[in-house]
């Protein structure tokens, strides 16, 4: 049984943080950043609070605040409004819930959203496929995070999409490395599969290094490096073959 983990970035709530609103009967507001919520060290970020028509205004927490992070009222008539931040740093990393204010009271909370920092003062991890970067159609792969950095843990992340993560911790190895291996699929034909990964130290979990080299998953082409081929599993054919 293939056994895939999804572990989504947004964690929940942590038992340290207080909000001082009284949540109401209004449904909770969407909550999302744009490009993302792992972000390049000094970049731009915008944390977008989308609730109802007629909110009058919005609430922004960082946890570990008790005290609002910002409060907007909307500027133009609608039902969403954006929380810029001009220089990403580790300061601004965390996790960050947003409320708005109708005439009937204060919203839900939103689902908390975490936002990450990718930090140039680590190096990168590597990411490679085992056995081999080719790999029969309908069969799991194997990928594999390493550093000499000495992380604590590594993230792989499908590209386009951090929201679907697998977490892993660290583990020594002889050579002085530090990985962790990570099973997914099964990898079919039609899919374009994307991944990275990422390291950080559990003293700071929301400062991630820059991201690995990118894997794919797509048919046999005339450079493979970096890639996992998909190729016709022979056992499809005969249906006495047993697994490989």
């Amino acid at each position: 049984m293939t056994h895939t983990l999804r572990v989504l970035l947004c964690l929940g709530l942590s038992v340290g943080l207080r909000t001082p609103v009284q949540a109401g009967p209004l449904s909770k507001p969407t909550f999302w950043a744009e490009p993302g919520p792992v972000i390049s060290w000094g970049n731009p970020v915008t944390i977008w609070c989308q609730g109802t028509p007629g909110a009058k205004k919005y609430r922004l927490y960082k946890e570990g605040s008790s005290a609002p992070w910002k409060t907007q009222k909307p500027l133009e008539p609608g039902d969403k409004i954006k929380f810029s931040i001009t220089n990403m740093t580790e300061r601004n990393a965390g996790r960050y819930l947003c409320f708005y204010h109708s005439p009937t009271g204060w919203s839900d909370p939103s689902d908390p959203l975490e936002l990450m920092v990718v930090t140039g003062s680590y190096s990168k991890p590597s990411l490679s496929a085992l056995p081999s970067p080719v790999v029969p159609s309908g069969r799991n792969a194997t990928l594999q995070c390493g550093s000499v950095e000495g992380f604590d843990r590594f993230i792989l992340t499908k590209e386009g999409d951090h929201r679907l993560s697998w977490t892993q911790d660290a583990q020594p190895q002889p050579n002085g490395q530090f990985q962790a291996l990570f099973p997914v699929g099964p990898m079919n034909f039609g899919y374009r599969w994307k991944f990275r990964c990422y390291g950080y130290y559990r003293n700071r979990p929301q400062v991630w290094s820059p991201p690995s080299n990118q894997i794919s998953g797509k048919e046999p082409s005339p450079v493979p490096s970096l890639s996992l081929c998909l190729v016709k599993d022979p056992s499809q054919d005969d249906p006495n073959a047993g697994p490989q």
